[in-house]
């Protein structure tokens, strides 16, 4: 069960360019702890501004998970276009108060999905050894785990897209649009 079934008022969906000032804002609002696991050690708020800056960028595809009609959680695809059949990474970032509700595996769901969609062969997700919440989404995906003295490295090995796999993503981005659309400010739902 991910965590727009557990809720029912959690919006999962696909970031644009223009959700840039949410992203940015996500990556600050990241405690201490949160980026330490998020980037493998201690980063500078100026290195999460110019991180969060270029992140929607050719070649990577962000998902975000909106509890409360907030970016709370991100989850990013990147390295599409390096090579073929194509190679990518996975990363995640739950801000602190909500995490353990669901909301990494939700998005690792998508992610996983749109990597197998794009032909994505091999997905490599890269956290630090203490990290054993992502070490555990890594397996729920059958994951294999590499571990070396800090860090762990996990790979996924993904089947070839199928008509079933574009439809569901197809309708999932859709859902997330429309979810989108009915909370924007002035919109049928409540705040964006």
């Amino acid at each position: 069960m991910n965590a727009e079934s557990a809720s029912g008022t959690t919006v999962i969906r696909r970031l644009w360019p223009s959700d840039q000032s949410q992203i940015t804002e996500h990556f600050r609002q990241l405690d201490g702890q949160t980026r330490r696991m998020r980037f493998g050690g201690a980063v500078s708020e100026n290195f999460v501004e110019q991180y969060a800056g270029k992140l929607i960028e050719l070649g990577t595809i962000l998902y975000g998970a909106f509890p409360d009609g907030h970016l709370r959680a991100v989850g990013e695809l990147r390295g599409l276009l390096d090579d073929w059949p194509a190679s990518a990474e996975a990363a995640f970032s739950v801000q602190q108060p909500w995490q353990d509700k669901g909301l990494g595996a939700a998005l690792m769901d998508r992610v996983v999905a749109a990597a197998q969609n794009r032909g994505v062969k091999s997905l490599h997700m890269i956290c630090l050894k203490e990290n054993e919440k992502m070490q555990h989404l890594a397996l729920k995906h059958d994951a294999i785990l590499d571990f070396n003295r800090y860090e762990v490295e996990a790979k996924l090995d993904r089947p070839w897209p199928t008509p079933f796999s574009v439809a569901e993503e197809i309708a999932n981005d859709a859902q997330g649009f429309v979810q989108a659309v009915l909370r924007w400010p002035g919109g049928l739902g409540q705040g964006a």
